[in-house]
């Protein structure tokens, strides 16, 4: 499972720096803030869960390879998006966004829970985990964080996958299952909802 762990927080990790890549092209950053933003975005949410959590060395330091990573793809992007002028749209980023949604909202939940914290801190540190990036990047990016104010179920899917993994490793089904089930309803329905633009309700003013 260590080793089933790392795989998912490097997929996690690659999927949302995928999303803060695009969000830096978009916002026409130099090279210094596409990196920036893509790194933020992809580190932001697994840091402050391990900084909570009191868990050392933290995932981009002891695994700091990642980083070059990091680096090399960032720089190839932004020749490759010069060389072909492409025009990102708000929609490209919300696939990647998606897929590391869900991977690290279980991830995160999963680690919580090995830490022996109780349910409710564990869901939190997942929900935590997966839109923690994102609001870092669109702070950076001059924006209102969208998991905050576009009214998309955002948060609300991280916090039900994160505690249908619970659920069913209670039941005893075994680890890789319950996390391929909570990952694939978190993803499912995050896409459905930006397919067929579902919102939550929203305080409106009188």
């Amino acid at each position: 499972m260590p080793l089933f762990e790392l795989l998912i927080e490097i997929l996690a990790t690659l999927a949302f720096a995928a999303s803060g890549l695009i969000a830096g092209l978009r916002k026409r950053l130099d090279a210094v803030g596409v990196c920036m933003v893509s790194g933020l975005t992809a580190f932001g949410g697994g840091t402050l869960r391990d900084v909570l959590l009191d868990r050392r060395p933290l995932f981009w330091i002891e695994h700091h390879y990642w980083l070059w990573v990091l680096l090399a793809l960032s720089m190839l992007s932004i020749a490759f998006v010069r060389s072909r002028h492409i025009d990102w749209t708000e929609r490209a980023i919300q696939i990647p966004d998606a897929l590391g949604l869900a991977l690290f909202s279980i991830l995160g939940t999963r680690i919580a829970a090995e830490a022996d914290q109780p349910a409710i801190v564990a869901i939190l540190m997942g929900v935590i985990s997966a839109i923690f990036g994102g609001v870092l990047r669109d702070i950076v990016c001059n924006e209102i964080p969208k998991a905050f104010s576009d009214h998309k179920p955002y948060a609300v899917f991280a916090f039900a996958g994160s505690a249908l993994y619970l659920i069913l490793d209670a039941w005893s089904v075994g680890p890789l299952i319950s996390f391929a089930v909570s990952f694939a309803g978190v993803a499912i329905l995050r896409l459905l909802a930006i397919q067929f633009d579902w919102e939550i309700p929203a305080w409106r003013p009188e």
